[in-house]
């Protein structure tokens, strides 16, 4: 079982904001994600970058000819 819990590494120390799923002993991994606000991934996205890209076919709603025995 995978199973994802957000916590803050501070003073040497995970501190997790809810308790883990599990009884036991568990193999854990831990990944460090940095809090730079410079990344591309955190950037905002230009909006409407895609207008215009996109045509739908006239006949968009008219049925198939493939599927006319199944209607």
């Amino acid at each position: 079982m995978l199973t994802t819990i957000e916590g803050i590494y501070e003073n040497g120390k995970v501190i997790l904001k809810e308790s883990p799923p599990v009884k036991k002993n568990s193999k854990v991994l831990v990944t460090f994600m940095s809090d730079d606000s410079n990344t591309p991934a955190s950037q905002k996205r230009k909006l409407g970058t895609m207008t215009g890209t996109i045509k739908m076919a006239d006949d968009f709603n008219e049925s198939l000819d493939d599927l006319s025995e199944y209607i």
